[in-house]
């Protein structure tokens, strides 16, 4: 572990420190030639697809088509470590649920298949045919469908996804609450409602001719590494890149691409952001209607001196509907209100929106500090209003662009994994395999986590994740989880979700992306839909972690055979023979995979079609619709404000570099400067010194909620850090607890985990206890 430290980081991202943590990390998976070999194939035509973030790849002949984070995660699957039926037989679940959540994980990879044994609260091991039919026998015990949950990470492929929702649907029910519940489901709500698809419309080769690149919440150094290849070379011939993030960031600001030999060797970078505002937390709405006003007052000046407009009045006239209302609303606004709400001065806002208009060509990309607020849905859909402005949709260079999280978290929304799907997608299962699907919505995430609290659920069951720890209210989550009568998780590595169980559980482990699939034909490969929905071919080059693994789509076809029966009209057991037979069928389900299996042999495969990116706009309106909103200034921070007299913070949840989701892969955090320590709050000096406290103090975290819970999570060293005044941002999982259950964004129910409104107060430290307990950790809610 790295000695516990605070120091400055005046490198860029990238570079050689990226170099050195990619060998480190090889080195700590004992994997330093498996490894750097298995890197080599990473996000190749005969490769496999990186199992990290869902950015596309430019040049499927390039060597080194990986970054850090990439290569951090190919490790951790790649590893030589083992958890082991021994490892289970060593220690209770009492016993491992007291490690943390980076010593789990680094146990290494999961060989057998293990059952819960309440007697000895140890997992024992148990075969595969007994573990699917206990779990079909579970199912079929239920009395409705409905009281099954069927969670989905966005590590799956298209095929395990695809199985997997048609076996919960033969099954009886829509319940799939999945990770896009978690992160982008306001990028699909606002988009599908404004402009017809909830996709972006933009390729990579679009990123080569635009104009202006604007970013929104997005940490791309740490989220998105190959991200930051496209922004150099768009910096490089002059295209104005301008972020719009709270905290400042060093893969913003500078980057040196380790695959450039000339800026290595001089220890060069080069400068991302032509512009950086820092906002405060939750601003984003209030600027982008700052930038429209500005453009809108541009348009009108420009009108009364007789020179061509600055909002593409014809693109308005025949693409558009509700311009004149909108423009009207804009009008409204106030100056005042748009400038406190943002954090932003009147004249950083004009700035924004003068680069705005004199851009031809315009990308507006945006991550989860956008999604993850109460009104993250008005303010997407103010990010297209200021797109629609200048018809900056369905053109070369410019367009929308949401960044995934997870490799094929959009895939998996494709294959139709979604809670609410649409009657036409039914339709066509029946039409195709003969049963008749569900109708009624199923549950979402937090709908999940509500169902089994209350007893209309019994049964869990996780493709893929860490449920336990990904989602808000800890301890509601947990006590969640322990009421249901059965809980499964198909994974490859151990994780807290394992440890927080029903009274039945069972761990299935399964093939990593990098590992070959063999099955009866031969090997198998599997797909992936980038964010950019580019689909293309994945197959492992490693062998097995152990002769024990079964792959994705071969457990969620088992367990179909063992629960459904004679009664299943769909040929489980052949179907996984040959992939290319899945795809055959989603090719009949969805129009867009004509030629399926065909099409994706081409190296880098093929884009699947985009209707607004063709001007076709899919909702019911037919044009794409200028949604108005007003600046919100009773927001749950507004509102703890005006009822305590302490200072009230706004808290945003945000990634160390060293994680990737809830999967932490070390300690540090480069990048901000921390080491060894994960129990940090970064906060503005000047708010330190206003709470008569130092630099290195331990608080405690308190957040406020209209529910009247008391949350708190315990004991967190304040690392001065350059954000705005009011705002505080710390790792999750560790302030997850904070954030609860009842607090997600209107129409979409995302959790609000980056605008947490909190209290801060000396750290009041636990009797000595040897490990930290759960309480101290924020796994307690304290009434």
């Amino acid at each position: 572990m790295s000695k516990k430290t605070i120091r400055p980081y005046d490198g860029p991202a990238g570079g050689w420190g990226a170099l050195r943590s990619v060998a480190t990390h090889l080195l700590e998976q004992d994997v330093p030639v498996l490894g750097a070999r298995t890197l080599l194939s990473a996000n190749q035509p005969d490769g496999f697809d990186c199992p990290g973030c869902a950015w596309p790849d430019r040049d499927h002949t390039s060597t080194f088509e990986f970054c850090e984070n990439g290569a951090k995660a190919v490790a951790a699957e790649a590893t030589r470590h083992r958890a082991t039926p021994e490892l289970f037989a060593k220690h209770t679940l009492a016993e491992l649920a007291r490690y943390s959540d980076h010593w789990l994980e680094n146990q290494g990879r999961l060989t057998h298949p293990m059952r819960w044994d309440p007697a000895s609260d140890r997992y024992l091991p148990i075969t595969w045919d007994e573990a699917f039919a206990r779990i079909g026998a579970h199912l079929n015990a239920l009395a409705s469908p409905d009281q099954a949950l069927f969670y989905t990470s966005g590590r799956c492929s298209n095929e395990a996804a695809f199985l997997y929702q048609l076996f919960v649907r033969e099954f009886g029910t829509n319940n799939f609450p999945d990770c896009s519940n978690m992160c982008h489901e306001p990028s699909g709500t606002a988009m599908k409602a404004q402009i017809g698809i909830g996709k972006g419309t933009v390729q990579l080769r679009d990123f080569e001719l635009a104009d202006a690149i604007f970013i929104f919440g997005q940490n791309p150094g740490t989220n998105h590494p190959r991200m930051l290849g496209e922004l150099r070379q768009a910096s490089k011939r002059g295209a104005a890149i301008v972020s719009f993030n709270p905290l400042r960031e060093r893969g913003l600001e500078k980057f040196a691409d380790p695959q450039d030999k000339l800026e290595m060797l001089h220890n060069g970078s080069t400068r991302i952001s032509s512009d950086y505002f820092q906002l405060r937390i939750g601003g984003d709405l209030a600027a982008l209607k700052g930038m429209i006003k500005r453009t809108l007052e541009l348009d009108a000046l420009a009108q009364a001196e007789g020179r061509a407009r600055v909002i593409d009045i014809d693109f308005i006239a025949e693409h558009t509907r509700g311009f004149d209302a909108f423009a009207s609303e804009v009008a409204t606004e106030s100056w005042d209100t748009i400038v406190a709400e943002s954090g932003l001065s009147r004249a950083e806002l004009e700035r924004a929106g003068d680069i705005y208009a004199r851009a031809e060509r315009v990308i507006c990309c945006w991550g989860m500090g956008i999604t993850q607020h109460k009104h993250s849905v008005a303010t997407i859909q103010m990010i297209l209003n200021l797109m629609l402005l200048r018809g900056n949709i369905g053109r070369p260079g410019a367009g929308p662009c949401p960044v995934r999280g997870h490799s094929n978290v959009q895939g998996d929304r494709t294959m139709g994994i979604y809670e609410k799907p649409s009657p036409a997608f039914l339709d066509r299962l029946r039409e195709v395999f003969g049963f008749e699907p569900p109708r009624e919505h199923g549950h979402d995430t937090v709908g999940a986590i509500e169902a089994m609290l209350d007893g209309r659920c019994k049964t869990f069951f996780g493709l893929g994740g860490n449920f336990a720890t990904a989602t808000p209210d800890t301890e509601a989550t947990h006590r969640a989880l322990r009421r249901c009568d059965l809980t499964v998780h198909v994974t490859t590595k151990l994780n807290r979700s394992h440890l927080v169980h029903g009274r039945d559980a069972y761990i299935l482990p399964c093939l990593g992306r990098t590992e070959i699939d063999i099955q009866d034909t031969g090997p198998q490969g599997v797909t992936v839909e980038d964010s950019m929905s580019m689909v293309h071919l994945s197959a492992g080059i490693n062998a097995p972690a152990d002769p024990m693994l079964l792959s994705e789509p071969a457990i969620v076809a088992r367990l179909a055979h063992a629960t459904l029966g004679a009664r299943s009209k769909v040929p489980w057991l052949w179907l996984i023979g040959d992939y290319d037979r899945i795809r055959d069928k989603i090719e009949q389900v969805f129009d867009d995979f004509y030629d399926f299996n065909q099409r994706l042999r081409v190296p880098g495969g093929f884009h699947l079609t985009n209707s607004a990116s063709e001007r076709r706009w899919l909702n019911p309106e037919g044009k794409a619709l200028f949604k108005p909103h007003a600046v919100p200034t009773d927001l749950p921070v507004h509102r703890a404000r005006a009822s305590h007299s302490q200072p009230v913070f706004t808290l945003a949840t945000t990634r160390s570099h060293d994680q990737y989701n809830t999967t932490i892969y070390g300690m540090n955090d480069r990048y901000r400067g921390v080491f060894g320590e994960r129990r940090v709050l970064f906060i503005n000096a000047q708010d330190i010194a206003a709470l008569r406290m130092s630099a290195g103090d331990w608080v405690d975290l308190e957040s406020l909620c209209d529910d009247g819970v008391k949350r708190v999570a315990k004991r967190f060293m304040l690392v001065e850090y350059n954000i705005p005044r009011g705002c505080l941002a710390a790792y999750y999982p560790e302030t997850n607890s904070l954030v609860p259950l009842s607090s997600f964004a209107d129409e979409a129910r995302t959790p609000t985990s980056k605008s947490i409104p909190v209290i801060v107060y000396p750290h009041a430290p636990q009797p000595a206890q040897g490990l930290q307990s759960a309480r101290d950790i924020g796994l307690v809610r304290v009434d």
